[in-house]
């Protein structure tokens, strides 16, 4: 009994050493079996959504510049910021004594030139009947020839002065119905129905319309229906159409959503730092006016959907496997790549297949997939994308198959274990 006791020491310690060895081995043995470990994804079904992103500015429909026709010291301000208006009401009034005075004197000129025409044509009138007695008596040889011939010279000199004064009278109305014009747009009228969202005069400031019609208020027709003018760009631009659904958030609801469609894209090229973008207007509801003028918002253009479409993470589409990738496969007896990659190196490798004319296919793509512990190649045409996820419209790609979005090689000694990089 005593030497049974005696050995269970050294049996008790046979037994770890034997473990370990066999669990050093068993390491040993996946570590040559398996050297690589891959970071991978499912491929499923599911809906994808392509859109375009913008940003863009919010206005009303139609925005109006009320401006002043003459010049002048302002004397009341009827509206403010925020208010409602209607069509013809008065909003603000110039100071119309100077004009009162100028229309004074333009009906006293009026009056002038009325009371001169009425003049000549009495002397045309005593002209007439002067030349006419003046050629009956030259008739009759009572008077010289040239006398008469002087009466008939008066005559028409002063039919003469009337069409001219009555060309008087024309021009002083013309000037009365200048200075009336004048006195009445001392008076600003809102031109539409509206809300005024911008007053840029105070009472007592002085408005000088001299060269141009200055901006006293600017009123929007309708706050309630809104547009926004989203700048994208020119690579972009071929995939909207009017109609498109448009989807938008502001800075001052930052949790809600607005929805718009596209009503128009403008031929108008915008370049700022050599960067190309077009205009695409967006119409937008407004019903509890929530949305303000100038307001920044950030679009989505929902150019594609598709309800139950085949997905494979984007990540998958940029890996490719680099030398050191294809060096283990070839050491652990893993098939190794097929689609010409073997003898690649990562600068020559490129994203997209080719076509039979030499030209780079963008939708033509190979992902590698990892059945049991092979990863192979396969070939697939995409479709639309969302940014994360695209949809898989050709090749042998099933859902639930593991794709390989990156490799690692954990039996490295420098440190951390290398990544097989995406190219």
């Amino acid at each position: 009994m005593q030497r049974a006791r005696a050995w269970l020491p050294w049996l008790l310690a046979a037994c770890v050493l034997g473990g370990g060895v066999f669990g050093y081995l068993r390491y040993r043995a996946s570590q040559e079996q398996d050297p690589l470990r891959f970071e991978t994804a499912k491929v499923d079904r599911g809906p994808i959504v392509a859109k375009i992103t913008a940003t863009g500015t919010l206005s009303a429909l139609v925005t109006v510049q009320v401006g002043g026709q003459v010049s002048g010291r302002i004397q009341e301000i009827l509206v403010d910021f925020n208010s409602s208006v209607k069509k013809g009401q008065v909003i603000a009034r110039i100071d119309p004594q100077l004009f009162k005075a100028t229309l004074a004197q333009a009906n006293a000129n009026h009056a002038a030139a009325t009371a001169n025409f009425q003049r000549a044509e009495v002397q045309a009138e005593d002209a007439r009947r002067q030349h006419a007695r003046s050629q009956g008596l030259a008739d009759q040889r009572m008077i010289a020839q040239a006398d008469a011939e002087s009466a008939l010279a008066t005559a028409q000199a002063a039919k003469a002065q009337v069409e001219a004064s009555r060309a008087a009278i024309a021009q002083a109305k013309a000037q009365l119905q200048q200075a009336q014009l004048n006195l009445e747009y001392t008076t600003i009228h809102s031109p539409i129905d509206g809300t005024v969202i911008s007053r840029a005069v105070d009472v007592g400031q002085t408005v000088a319309a001299a060269m141009q019609a200055p901006t006293l208020f600017v009123i929007a027709e309708d706050l309630r229906k809104m547009q926004v003018d989203a700048s994208v760009s020119e690579a972009d631009v071929g995939r909207l159409a009017p109609g498109m659904e448009a989807v938008f958030t502001v800075d001052a609801y930052p949790g809600e959503r607005f929805n718009g469609s596209v009503r128009q894209i403008r031929n108008a090229a915008q370049t700022l730092q050599n960067v190309v973008t077009y205009n695409a207007v967006i119409d937008v509801a407004n019903p509890e006016l929530k949305l303000r003028p100038g307001m920044t918002a950030s679009v989505a253009f929902v150019h594609a959907r598709r309800p139950d479409a085949l997905r494979v993470r984007n990540a998958a589409l940029r890996f490719r496997p680099g030398p050191e990738l294809i060096a283990k496969l070839r050491e652990s007896g893993r098939k190794p790549p097929s689609d010409g990659t073997a003898n690649a190196q990562p600068r020559e490798r490129t994203r997209s297949e080719k076509t039979a004319d030499g030209m780079e296919d963008p939708t033509r793509r190979t992902v590698w997939v990892l059945r049991g512990k092979q990863a192979e190649p396969v070939a697939i045409k995409l479709g639309i994308s969302d940014g994360s996820q695209t949809e898989v419209v050709e090749g042998e790609l099933r859902p639930g198959a593991t794709v390989i979005t990156e490799a690692t090689d954990p039996s490295a000694k420098t440190g951390a274990a290398p990544r097989i990089r995406m190219f």
